[in-house]
């Protein structure tokens, strides 16, 4: 039976990623209007709501539903490989 979960650990992309930028837990906290604390709280979260997903998106500038998309298509790919 396949795993209905996600692989995705969207809390560590969205901490690699503010790395990558150079950016701080607390200018995150800033632009999406929480506290430093939350914004650790988020990293260590393998899944988010969607709205917060597009607010961190926003402020990042950057498609973390990118990550998603991906793996449906590769779900999709291995369904229909085992549907034919």
């Amino acid at each position: 039976m396949e795993n209905k979960g996600s692989n995705i650990h969207i809390g560590h992309l969205i901490q690699t990623q503010l790395k990558t930028d150079q950016r701080s837990a607390s200018w995150l906290a800033r632009e999406i209007g929480c506290t430093r604390n939350h914004v650790y709280k988020i990293f260590n979260k393998p899944s988010l709501d969607g709205d917060l997903i597009l607010q961190i998106s926003v402020a990042m500038n950057y498609n973390f539903f990118q990550y998603y998309t991906a793996e449906v298509i590769a779900r999709l790919k291995n369904r229909m490989g085992e549907e034919g």
